[in-house]
């Protein structure tokens, strides 16, 4: 899923409202159905007034039907990516190697792993471009960004931040706040600049750890 603009945010928060509410739908009717059940099985009793138990030997042994599945984690994960805590004083300086372009790898990830990624060991499998967005926008699209492409099972992608060359010092605003952003989420890897034909110093390649 490509996120391009404020628009295609508020498009991905109506599918997830909607989501939302097409569950709480779906246990109001199970609610429903469960307390009908027990009216019916009320009114028999009193129908049939007193009865005797059966000798346990004679007696048959009937489960009660399970309850409708509720998919209540999915609802969390998605209600998660409006509410991402994603920090924006989170220092990053010296979680960053100060190579020809600035790169990062967890702990017990290896050099060679950078190398790769920076060198197209891995294809890109889809990007998104944060151009336009304020940075609270940004955040919480790169977080449904990332967790959407993990749980896919996708290993490389594309963060476009922009180099910010229309900017007020000509620095990008968003490119040091995605740096933290990516390295605070636990599915990245590693991240590097892209190549000047994928973007150069306004995009990073960044790759997932293997996910599904």
């Amino acid at each position: 899923m490509k996120i391009n603009s404020l628009q295609d945010l508020k498009k991905v928060q109506k599918t997830l409202a909607e989501a939302h509410q097409k569950a709480q739908a779906e246990e109001a009717a199970r609610i429903a159905a469960a307390r009908q059940r027990e009216a019916e099985a009320n009114l028999f009793a009193r129908a049939v007034g007193v009865v005797q138990r059966m000798p346990l030997h004679d007696q048959a042994s009937i489960s009660p039907p399970a309850p409708a599945p509720v998919a209540a984690q999915r609802q969390k994960d998605e209600a998660a990516v409006l509410r991402d805590a994603l920090s924006d004083g989170f220092d990053v300086s010296t979680l960053l190697d100060t190579d020809d372009a600035l790169s990062f790898r967890r702990p017990g990830i290896g050099i060679d792993v950078t190398q790769k990624l920076r060198k197209g060991g891995w294809s890109i499998q889809r990007e998104i471009d944060l151009h336009g967005l304020r940075s609270d926008e940004a955040r919480v699209a790169l977080a449904e960004f990332i967790r959407i492409a993990h749980r896919q099972g996708l290993r490389c992608l594309r963060v476009v931040h922009g180099k910010g060359l229309g900017s007020p010092g000509k620095t990008s605003v968003l490119k040091p706040k995605v740096h933290s952003w990516l390295i605070q989420k636990n599915q990245v890897m590693a991240f590097v600049q892209a190549k000047p034909a994928e973007g150069g110093a306004g995009a990073l390649l960044v790759l997932l750890k293997p996910g599904g």
